[in-house]
């Protein structure tokens, strides 16, 4: 499994759009600028101001930057679609709905509603669109859908934080249990160190977090700024 490594600069976003949240197209020109800067970093590693051989590593930045690239060229193509420049089938191969009309449906082949479609979802409705007699735009089928949505990506990242903030609550109440107290981890009858509280400490703990948070349990109530 990858290990994800965050930090407080990646919170600093506010340099990468121009409104509150970032466009599709905003993400695409950046990606750009940044195959193009490490094309220019390996350019510049062919001759470096100490005698060292980095053939590998100039390989490896060419090899990041085509990736990227490859990214942001596809970015670019989902950008002028949510702009409605490309037309839209109304519905998958399987005659499935998407975006506002998959409200209330059971899609069992797709694993639920794509109420929200992905990327690839897209892509593959601008091909599907070619051969169909009706076809539509990405706003008329997300007419009225985005209302409090949050990416899996975010809700990952949000879970990863609230367990984070649990973890450092728990050691600041003393358990009931075993009586650890304020920076100490519980400990089992015997006295042994557990990586893991007690039930009713974890849960005070989980208590305060969430209403700090505004979590409902280990679940956002609400999602801000959505």
């Amino acid at each position: 499994m990858e290990t994800t490594y965050e930090t407080a600069a990646e919170e600093n976003t506010a340099d990468l759009m121009a409104g509150n949240k970032i466009t599709v197209d905003e993400i695409a020109v950046e990606l750009a600028a940044i195959e193009l800067r490490l094309r220019q970093l390996a350019r510049a590693a062919e001759v470096p101001a100490t005698p060292v051989e980095l053939s590998d590593t100039i390989d490896s930045l060419r090899s990041s930057a085509t990736s990227i690239r490859k990214t942001s060229d596809q970015l670019r193509f989902l950008a002028r679609i949510v702009d409605g420049d490309v037309p839209l089938a109304t519905a998958f191969p399987t005659g499935d709905p998407w975006g506002v009309a998959a409200r209330g449906s059971d899609r069992q082949d797709y694993g639920g509603p794509a109420i929200v479609p992905t990327q690839w979802q897209l892509h593959r409705l601008a091909q599907d669109a070619k051969r169909a007699e009706t076809t539509t735009t990405y706003a008329e089928g997300m007419a009225g859908v985005g209302i409090g949505w949050e990416s899996k990506a975010a809700s990952a990242r949000r879970h990863r934080e609230r367990d984070a903030a649990v973890a450092k609550e728990v050691l600041l109440i003393e358990c009931a249990s075993c009586h650890a107290g304020s920076g100490e981890q519980c400990r089992t009858k015997k006295g042994w160190v557990a990586d893991q509280a007690h039930i009713g400490r974890q849960r005070e703990a989980e208590a305060t977090v969430d209403a700090r948070l505004g979590y409902l349990g280990d679940n956002p109530v609400a999602v801000p700024d959505a």
